[in-house]
């Protein structure tokens, strides 16, 4: 486990880049983190490290977006906050996202947790009393 206090909002693509440097092999990323906490953010900065060139935004009402990388590799981004039963993420091919080896991160995972196999990279954000900055905490789990 990693962890690192009091990180600005301008900080979030370095730690982005640290992250993906700590963990080079890892492939699904989950984003633990109260609302506002900057889920979107980090999925933002993640994704333009890995190349990709068009508009990030959360998948909210479409579960899943896909972008492309610079490898011409997918990279998917998943939102559950709306999902009510975990049958709707198998409905979407939940399990081909996240078997693929593509990057997959995933706000608001609690409902497919228990779905999730091997290893995955858990970055638990919490918000400080400065609304500009974060604790961040990075394991495998």
């Amino acid at each position: 486990m990693k962890t690192f206090d009091n990180i600005s909002l301008a900080e979030i693509p370095s730690l982005t880049a640290q992250i993906l440097e700590l963990f080079p092999n890892q492939r699904l990323f989950i984003l633990d983190a109260p609302m506002g906490g900057g889920k979107t953010t980090f999925i933002r900065s993640f994704c333009t490290h890995l190349g990709v060139d068009e508009e990030v935004t959360s998948p909210t009402f479409a579960i899943v977006n896909v972008y492309e990388g610079e490898m011409e590799n997918e990279i998917y981004h998943f939102d559950f906050y709306r999902l009510e039963k975990v049958e709707d993420a198998f409905q979407i091919g939940f399990y081909e996202y996240t078997e693929s080896g593509n990057y997959c991160f995933i706000e608001w995972p609690e409902i497919v947790m228990p779905y999730l196999s091997g290893e995955k990279v858990v970055v638990k954000i919490t918000l400080l009393d400065n609304p500009d900055l974060r604790n961040v905490e990075v394991k495998l789990g």
